[in-house]
């Protein structure tokens, strides 16, 4: 299965604070704006995705379709099919992609520990 670009989505409680603490590790601004309350800050190919207010807990977050850069894969694993896979799995999906769709869309699972799982795709 190719779930694309993975990345740690963190729930901040001060974006700027957390920014520069990341900034400190050798991680610089990629993408997002403060004024949208997220960043995502990478060093080489890590990438962490920094979110004020919009989640509770950290989320492990693959994006189909995408390399660690952003760029638009020539073949990945649409997030419709991801999510028939884990359906055939028996997994509990917490939010489901709309089968009925294209393009952009996004489903949740957790692990068996409750480790949150996005899977976001934005092609």
């Amino acid at each position: 299965m190719k779930l694309g670009a993975f990345s740690v989505s963190l729930s901040v409680k001060d974006l700027t604070v957390s920014k520069s603490f990341y900034e400190n590790l050798g991680f610089a601004v990629f993408a997002g704006s403060p004024d949208q309350n997220y960043l995502i800050m990478k060093n080489d190919q890590t990438l962490i995705g920094l979110f004020q207010g919009m989640f509770e807990g950290n989320l492990l977050t693959f994006n189909p379709g995408w390399d660690q850069a952003a760029n638009t894969l020539d073949s990945f694993d649409d997030v419709r099919a991801i999510q028939k896979k884990m359906k055939e799995e028996k997994v509990q999906l917490i939010q489901e992609a709309d089968e009925s769709t294209t393009g952009p869309a996004s489903m949740m699972m957790a692990d068996p520990d409750g480790n949150m799982i996005l899977i976001d795709q934005h092609v």
